[in-house]
């Protein structure tokens, strides 16, 4: 699990165990338990503890918690580090259900990039459950799920690609030469256009270890040696996630640029 998820996976499991709710039969669900399965979480909210009851009555939310009334299959639920939470399957279901789009896709991708839940087994569980709210939009949001995206800003980069019109690209292609040499693996790629695409979520250049310079200076020869293939490249960040027509305009200026070639 990457850094940047130890803290709300921790912070929510110390929320559980402060309130007394570790020892119970009431599963962890929803977003707390994609946290504790310790799978990316995008911009969920994480300010309460969603748990699941299996009875008529009794639901309630609080400041903190979020107590589900919601049927549990014997295959729903798990048990982690002593914690009871809904099984990785069900999890994403939910999630599907009751999170926005770019938080659904985010959390279904990262369960699927771990190879043990696959997007029939999250189908399966909505199946079971075809009359709850949100079964349209956790379909909508399955179809969308991939797990070769490696990491949230990828997998929202594809839903920002589908918003915007930009042909649907290969996900993480090997660059080789002509004589067959690996030259680099990329995010996104377009054949047809000859144009590589580049999420840079900055956090992994790691500034201020003093590792940076190396690093920036060893991606840009990876760069460089992808562009001596012939392909064109384009990079993003973050900030431009929000704002993903100007990466539509790079992509459309590179593919000009391949065409003259």
């Amino acid at each position: 699990m990457s850094a940047l998820h130890e803290a709300p996976q921790t912070a929510t499991k110390l929320l559980v165990t402060a309130m007394g709710l570790i020892d119970t039969f009431d599963p962890g669900q929803r977003a707390t338990a994609a946290v504790l399965h310790g799978l990316d979480v995008g911009a969920v909210n994480l300010d309460r503890v969603h748990l699941s009851r299996e009875r008529r009555s009794g639901g309630r939310r609080t400041a903190t918690l979020h107590m589900h009334i919601a049927p549990l299959g014997r295959d729903d639920v798990t048990e982690i580090d002593g914690v009871a939470v809904t099984s990785l399957a069900r999890t994403v279901a939910d999630v599907a259900r009751s999170e926005l789009l770019d938080e659904a896709v985010v959390i279904g991708d990262s369960a699927l990039r771990r190879g043990v839940v696959s997007i029939d087994d999250v189908r399966a569980v909505l199946d079971r459950h075809g009359r709850r709210k949100g079964i349209g939009a956790a379909r909508r949001a399955v179809a969308l799920f991939d797990g070769r995206s490696e990491s949230p800003g990828e997998s929202l980069s594809r839903l920002r690609m589908r918003e915007c019109g930009m042909p649907a690209p290969d996900l993480q292609h090997e660059v080789r030469t002509d004589g067959g040499a690996f030259v680099g693996r990329v995010d996104f790629f377009w054949e047809r256009w000859g144009v590589v695409g580049e999420f840079d979520g900055m956090g992994k250049y790691r500034f201020g270890s003093g590792q940076a310079g190396d690093i920036v200076a060893r991606e840009k020869l990876r760069e460089d040696a992808i562009r001596d293939t012939g392909l064109e490249v384009i990079r993003w960040v973050w900030a431009d996630l929000g704002r993903f027509d100007a990466v539509k305009t790079r992509f459309e200026r590179a593919c000009a640029r391949s065409r003259r070639r």
